[in-house]
């Protein structure tokens, strides 16, 4: 077939790493430079892993095809030689003419019977050129190690930089990586001079073999604790999926932790406002520095900037001597406050939407009617609704959902002891009880090159999914965080392709043991992989190898068992940093006030739903035509426009307010106006009647606020 086969997954590889990043990133408001530097990251680090499969089974062919050869040339051949010959002598009988029989010895000389030739040895169905995967090794290996040693950090530095310029971003993102490269020389320096003690000569090969070598130590301990984590919690992150009450619960404990982290973003921003607005009273229109202070204010949001203004000034020492470096410090803080203010505000609207959906799942499972009943009326299509009716969704949702989910879970966790197994006993060559390799010898015995391929995809997919899960769930404080829908900064995006890039090849490489077929690890000739040969073996440095096949796996059962009994978790709960565990009564805490929290939300949302359709109805009662139902809407009906999707090409900011919905922004606008548009809301629903005017006049300022066209950014005409 070609190269058929290695195309579609090219192809089909670069489609999920384009959907992923697109689900975590930011398309529109992200630079291009950052997001195709990413994008090669992930899309070569899931090439690999994609890849390799078709490299074994084509391996294991080229290898057979020597031994069938030899059968060949022994059976056909060679020529009939008295070597390969046999002699039959029978006895004749011959009667002669008076009657007597004489015995006559015949002797016949045939050939030795042929054995049958060895089964199989055929073209496998992703059979793949020789010299393609060579050429193709050596691309994606370098490129992903070029840009995850050198690009990488540096665009890192580049992107959290609060200058104003380009030269100076990059001088700031060079004096960043000073240290970052300088331990790289250190350790260089200490090779180099290890080598010359043990006079070894160097040559362009062997020093692409050390730091090779020097790469996957690295990437071999990050492996180590991203996969003691990842092993146990992906079969119980399912296994806990499975119960809509666990799952309700950790709802409501994460709407807690995220109020409160909510509401500390917005004070940070306002802090940060403050200290902009007194800078800002400082730098008049001919200030040198008006154009930084203008590119300040642009990054800020209309809304925002008008809150401020509507406040004097506060004092503050920088606004008798403002300095460059004082606005770069400030533009740099604002940023990253922007982002996760942005985020968390996000995340608050799709959570309590998530709350609401797990909290109609529980109502309707502790139920007999089996008839799915939601709270708010579902928005679907005419056609999804005639097919998932809400038997289905009953049947779906409550009952088979939960079956489907704890058999996956259980699949899972045997996965995860076999490969836990293979890890304690990969460089076991007599006898072979690695369970991967076993399988994978079996298949080879018959020459069954898609078992192979199966075998290997679903063992190598299951450990990317391990180790990229527990790397996509890591967060350390607020410098690095992969948020869903749209809410990953840059600075997080670029680490994560780093990280990526330096944990996939020993990943494979360690893959490659469990199935022995890396001969540096289990000391036995076998066949070798055209990944091994261009990228090298599983070698780690010389200074710590002696004795690596013992601590290696040991760590891996080490953490597994700890993250089996949660003692990262009790841990970080003792230092502060609160996690979810069922029994802990500080959690049970949070769960209640969660659950607060959220039942006030959805009454809140319900109240601007209902007002909305009083007035409509009034509205359309009374008629009057657009001019007329003006001037009877609230503050809240003008509010309740900015929750419903707002379509806006030429504004930047249109993705962020359609996921937010506006929610968040006017609960917080609410509890800052002066004039309350909840009393107003009130005394027109007992019949006051009178509206004050002036509340009018306010939020129309405040909706021409958020209606205002942002600058332009890169991507807006997309």
């Amino acid at each position: 077939m070609g190269v058929g086969p290695l195309v579609v997954e090219v192809l089909v590889t670069f489609v999920v790493a384009a959907v992923v990043l697109f689900h975590y990133g930011n398309w529109y408001r992200h630079h291009i430079v950052v997001t195709v530097a990413v994008l090669v990251a992930w899309y070569f680090s899931m090439l690999i892993v994609f890849i390799l499969p078709l490299d074994v089974s084509n391996t294991i062919y080229q290898n057979c095809l020597p031994d069938v050869a030899d059968t060949l040339k022994v059976q056909k051949l060679l020529p009939v030689t008295p070597s390969n010959l046999t002699n039959e002598t029978s006895l004749l009988s011959d009667p002669l003419d008076d009657g007597t029989v004489t015995n006559i010895s015949v002797t016949t000389v045939a050939p030795a019977p042929i054995p049958p030739p060895i089964p199989g040895c055929h073209k496998p169905w992703s059979f793949v050129p020789a010299g393609v995967f060579p050429v193709f090794w050596r691309v994606v290996y370098w490129t992903s190690q070029f840009l995850t040693w050198l690009i990488l950090p540096l665009m890192q530095s580049y992107t959290k930089a609060g200058d104003f310029t380009f030269s100076t971003k990059l001088r700031s993102a060079l004096i960043d990586n000073a240290i970052y490269y300088g331990s790289y020389l250190l350790i260089v320096g200490i090779l180099l001079l290890y080598i010359a003690l043990t006079n070894l000569e160097l040559d362009g090969a062997k020093l692409r073999a050390i730091a090779a070598s020097a790469s996957n130590t690295w990437g071999l301990f990050w492996l180590v604790l991203l996969l003691g984590y990842g092993l146990v919690e992906v079969p119980r992150s399912i296994w806990h999926s499975a119960s809509t009450l666990h799952t309700l619960h950790h709802a409501y404990f994460r709407a807690a932790k995220l109020s409160q982290e909510k509401a500390e973003a917005n004070e940070h921003v306002s802090d940060l406002l403050q200290s902009m607005r007194a800078l800002g009273g400082s730098i008049g229109l001919g200030h040198p520095l008006r154009s930084h202070m203008d590119v300040i204010e642009n990054k800020v949001p209309s809304e925002l900037l008008d809150r401020v203004r509507q406040h004097p000034t506060p004092d503050s020492p920088h606004a008798d001597v403002p300095s460059e470096k004082a606005l770069v410090r400030l533009h740099k803080q604002l940023i990253k406050a922007l982002q996760n203010q942005r985020r968390v505000e996000t995340q608050w609207g799709l959570l309590v939407e998530n709350i609401a959906y797990l909290e109609d799942t529980h109502r309707n499972a502790v139920s007999h009617d089996t008839s799915f009943k939601h709270s708010t009326p579902p928005r679907r299509h005419y056609l999804i609704s005639y097919v998932y009716t809400p038997t289905v969704e009953w049947l779906w949702r409550c009952r088979i959902r939960g079956y489907l989910l704890r058999s996956v879970a259980v699949c899972c966790a045997l996965v995860s002891v076999a490969v836990v197994w293979s890890e304690l006993t990969f460089f076991s060559t007599s006898p072979t009880i690695s369970l991967f390799a076993v399988f994978v010898n079996l298949a080879k015995a018959s020459y069954d090159y898609f078992t192979i391929e199966v075998i290997s995809s679903l063992t190598m997919a299951y450990i990317a999914l391990c180790a990229y899960s527990t790397l996509f769930k890591i967060r350390v404080l607020n410098l690095y965080y992969l948020a869903p829908h749209h809410q990953t900064d840059e600075y997080s995006l670029i680490f994560s392709g780093m990280m990526l890039c330096r944990l996939t090849p020993p990943m494979c490489l360690n893959f490659l043991s469990l199935i022995h077929m890396d001969s540096h690890v289990i000391k036995v000739h076998t066949d070798e992989t055209h990944y091994t040969q261009i990228m090298g073996h599983m070698d780690v440095i010389k200074i710590i190898s002696d004795g690596f096949n013992i601590y290696f796996p040991m760590m891996i059962v080490a953490l597994c068992l700890a993250t089996y009994y949660s003692l990262g978790s009790r841990l970080l709960s003792a230092l502060g940093f609160q996690q979810f565990m069922s029994d802990d009564d500080l959690t049970s805490d949070l769960i209640e006030e969660g659950k607060t929290l959220v039942n006030r939300e959805t009454r809140r949302r319900q109240r601007q739903e209902d007002n909305a359709a009083r007035r409509r109805e009034f509205a359309e009662r009374f008629g009057g035509g657009e001019s007329s139902a003006s001037m009877y809407r609230s503050a809240r009906q003008r509010a309740e426009e900015l929750v419903r999707p707002i379509k806006r090409e030429d504004s930047s900011e249109s993705a962020h307010l359609e996921l937010l919905g506006g929610s968040d922004n006017i609960a917080d606008y609410s509890s800052h106006t002066t004039t309350s548009s909840l009393t107003l809301e009130d005394e027109m629903e007992a019949g006051r009647g009178s509206a004050r005017i002036s509340g009018f006049s306010g939020l129309a300022q405040y909706s021409r606020a958020r209606t205002h066209k942002p600058d332009k950014g890169l991507f807006d005409d997309v």
